[in-house]
């Protein structure tokens, strides 16, 4: 398990578009189809690492809270299936089931493009854009890893999504992600 950092795109970078498949539906997602209301939570996780596991109830009971509230949740997997197939579409559909299909989609990044467009390095890698897809927060869900003892709470993006909600100013001081990196295609 590798632990790498998230890049941490600028805030206020306007969400990047993107049109990927969604292995649940067969079809293909936009960002402007899937897009919340009040808000947009695009999330780059993977099937099997260690750290998206970890924090995956806060995952889904983040996701399940706020949609009443205006936020859509949108799961995307960038990693290069030929040499983890576990990450595969098929796999994906599988982990959506098991998982009750929390989010507004979990989609595939076949190309790897969009990982790239939202600057995304890891597993989980979050970005929590407001009504008008600016960015305005970036980075981890809490301090809690496999690795330490320190609970589980989904409080940085937790705070993050009550500030926008409520019109608050979020608060700059942003810590990244850490996780598994992304795993990249070989040129």
């Amino acid at each position: 398990m590798a632990a790498t950092t998230s890049n941490m795109m600028p805030l206020g970078t306007i969400a990047p578009d993107f049109d990927l498949f969604n292995p649940v539906t067969g079809s293909h997602n936009s960002l402007q189809e899937l897009k919340g209301e009040k808000g947009t939570v695009v999330m780059f996780i993977c099937n099997h690492c260690p750290y998206v596991q970890h924090i995956k109830d806060q995952l889904i009971d983040i996701a399940r809270h706020y949609v009443p509230l205006g936020i859509s949740t949108i799961a995307i997997s960038s990693n290069d299936i030929e040499n983890y197939p576990e990450d595969a579409p098929d796999k994906m559909k599988d982990m959506m089931e098991a998982w009750g299909h929390p989010f507004a989609a979990y989609l595939y990044d076949e190309s790897q493009g969009t990982a790239r467009d939202y600057q995304a390095a890891c597993t989980p890698d979050i970005y929590l854009f407001d009504q008008e897809l600016a960015c305005v927060y970036r980075g981890r869900l809490d301090a809690s890893t496999p690795k330490n003892d320190v609970p589980l709470t989904g409080e940085d993006l937790r705070n993050a999504l009550d500030d926008l909600l409520a019109n608050r100013p979020i608060n700059e001081k942003q810590l990244p992600s850490i996780g598994c990196n992304i795993k990249w295609q070989e040129a």
